[in-house]
């Protein structure tokens, strides 16, 4: 008996330290006293063990230099990581305070703070002062088109051996017409001489 109750005393003081442990904070991103180029996208905490998901029970509160709220809504709990959205706005020193409710009931809590780089501005380039020489806008001198002499083309159907019987004939009429009348007037004239040389003779 007096070694049972020996052996249950001893496995009690040896397993008292583990049973009444509490969970712990094992990991954050980021981590304490990081120094980011950006904003993340969110806080995440990752403890020993399972947290509680009741309605109150985790809070997490992330304030920059200025004192000024920077998370984007409430936390997600999922399974012993507990996620808290930030603000994209959020820079220079960022101070984390948080607390949750352990598996075994006992609320836990804890703080740490990173840095956030704050982007640097781009310089803006100053307007040039010297003036811009605008190009004269000069008339561009419009072609002339030269008038291309057109060969007028032969009526549709008609061609020179056609038109040139016509005109031999019209040369001959011509001359025939031509002598008619010489042969008339001389005619005219000799009658008339005679006439005359007739008259004077019967004087």
């Amino acid at each position: 008996m007096i070694i049972a109750a020996l052996l249950a005393a001893a496995s009690i003081l040896f397993l008292s330290p583990s049973a009444h442990a509490h969970d712990e904070l094992v990991g954050s991103e980021p981590t304490a006293d990081a120094t980011l180029d950006a904003a993340p996208e969110a806080i995440v905490l990752t403890f020993s063990g399972l947290i509680s998901t009741e309605p109150g029970a985790s809070e997490v509160q992330v304030t920059d230099a200025a004192g000024a709220d920077v998370t984007a809504g409430d936390p997600e709990i999922t399974d012993n990581v507990l996620t808290q959205p930030l603000s994209p706005d959020a820079s220079g020193e960022i101070a984390v305070l948080w607390k949750v409710v352990s598996s075994d009931g006992h609320p836990i809590s804890g703080e740490y703070a990173f840095e956030i780089s704050a982007p640097e501005p781009s310089p803006t380039p100053s307007p040039s002062t010297e003036p811009t020489e605008s190009p004269s806008a000069e008339p561009t001198p419009t072609a002339v088109e030269s008038p291309s002499a057109t060969p007028v083309a032969p009526a549709e159907g008609s061609s020179f051996g056609d038109v040139w019987p016509w005109v031999i004939g019209g040369i001959i009429l011509a001359g025939l017409g031509g002598a008619v009348i010489y042969l008339l007037v001389s005619r005219a004239r000799q009658n008339k001489a005679l006439a005359d040389s007739s008259s004077s003779t019967q004087r």
